[in-house]
């Protein structure tokens, strides 16, 4: 252990290893290392105290060790020379290196995806046709007294969102905190999240979109059969009739959905439904509901793509101007189509597509830029490893409820940020195509 005079703290950190972004834990740093982590989760204690930068060098080519100008231009010269260029990751990085990312597809009419498209994509294509009435986790915490985890284990994928945000802390109108609250969860496994609700609905695997339209009927005063809402959900209508009466007897409810929901076989449908539930609870009180995003900065990723194109995800720039297709500009499906002809996937593990996908990219150059060690099966073309994001980089992220915070860096890098390399690479292209684009 260092001495105590060589330590320095580091107050409100911001943890970036999943939505919540706690941004209140406080870091011991001691000879440029990470020596503890208050208040942080089991997990922001792995992301801030086993996460270290590895050996190696700052660049390479083809494997073999190059100076970051040489890999700049390397890199650029792929990106401008491909026909079909494709970039795919940015979850695990700040926002300006994300609007870089955008700057770079704008410049080479590239398609730009993001880890959404695998994973709450469905909902943000669901939003786009009903809206949402939504609240941030603040409001949330101050004001709920029913709060729905639908398809989702916080217990497991958010440690900490119990107790900072929903059903642990005290609020202005829920002053006891927890007795003043009430906790349901519906998902079709007994989760860890389970054992902390007050009422636990298992529901047929497949079934979301049945049990939502049942819980839909119910709230506007339908009858529906027994048996048939048995069979269908596995759940007896007594069951579904009680939560539909709390719910509109809530003074302030809160419905939070995952994964376990929108990734089903119902995908952006089963994410309509339960859209259109709590936009009709609006009739009776006051009801919000957010997406469970599981991935660091992704909600940043989608607010960014959105200010800079007008779509989240799946963004065409072929044209001069944005289109947006999911499952045709997704990242994998076009590489399992065989359709990119470069790529560079940024701050991403390729373990995220699919084989298909995977397979094509061993076959294209590849361009891996992050300050992780991700799991690529082939030599990249070029790679970049970068200073440790949420460790070593200043910047900005947004929490799940699009709430934007700072990141305070706690260990000193010699290595460049995401953000500085994909400056250095937009201006490289640019030098490129100086001949053919009017600046």
């Amino acid at each position: 252990m260092a001495p105590e005079a060589t330590k320095t703290v580091i107050s409100d950190a911001t943890c970036t290893r999943c939505g919540c972004m706690c941004d209140d834990i406080e870091l011991t740093v001691a000879d440029n290392r990470i020596l503890e982590a208050k208040q942080a989760c089991r997990l922001g204690q792995a992301w801030f105290l086993d996460r270290h930068e590895s050996p190696g060098a700052v660049c390479t080519i083809a494997g073999r060790p190059a100076s970051l100008e040489e890999g700049i231009d390397q890199a650029a010269q792929i990106l401008v020379q491909a026909r079909y260029p494709l970039l795919y990751g940015l979850s695990h990085t700040t926002c300006e290196a994300q609007g870089k990312a955008v700057a770079i597809a704008d410049w080479i009419g590239g398609t730009i995806d993001t880890t959404t498209s695998g994973s709450h994509g469905p909902a943000l294509t669901a939003f786009q046709s009903l809206g949402q009435v939504t609240a941030t986790l603040g409001e949330i915490r101050h004001r709920a007294d029913l709060v729905i985890y639908w398809g989702v284990d916080p217990a497991e994928t958010h440690p900490r969102h119990f107790s900072r945000y929903t059903l642990m802390p005290e609020g202005l109108f829920v002053p006891r905190g927890r007795p003043d609250r009430t906790c349901v969860v519906v998902d079709g496994r007994r989760t860890a999240s389970a054992q902390e609700a007050d009422i636990f609905l298992q529901v047929r695997p497949g079934k979301d979109f049945e049990a939502l339209w049942i819980l839909r009927a119910l709230v506007q005063g339908l009858s529906v059969e027994a048996d048939q809402v048995q069979s269908e959900t596995g759940v007896p209508l007594t069951a579904w009739l009680d939560l539909a009466e709390r719910m509109k007897r809530a003074r302030y409810g809160a419905m939070f959905f995952g994964e376990g929901l929108i990734t089903t076989g119902g995908g952006h449908l089963n994410a309509e439904a339960l859209l259109a539930l709590v936009r009709e609870l609006n009739d009776f009180t006051r009801f919000v509901c957010r997406p469970m995003a599981s991935i660091g900065n992704a909600v940043g990723a989608d607010n960014v793509l959105s200010w800079r194109t007008g779509y989240p995800f799946a963004v065409n720039l072929s044209r001069g101007y944005p289109r947006f297709s999911p499952g045709e500009y997704t990242a994998n499906e076009l590489l399992a189509r065989r359709e990119a002809d470069a790529a560079m996937l940024i701050s991403v593990d390729a373990a995220t597509l699919g084989p298909a996908a995977q397979e094509h990219l061993a076959k294209i150059p590849v361009i891996a830029l992050g300050s992780q060690k991700w799991s690529f099966p082939w030599p990249a073309a070029v790679s970049f490893a970068t200073a440790l994001y949420g460790i070593s980089v200043a910047g900005t992220v947004y929490r799940m409820d699009e709430v934007p915070l700072p990141l305070r860096p706690a260990v000193p890098s010699s290595r460049p940020s995401d953000y500085q390399v994909l400056c250095r690479l937009e201006d490289r292209v640019r030098q490129l195509l100086v001949p053919t684009t009017v600046l």
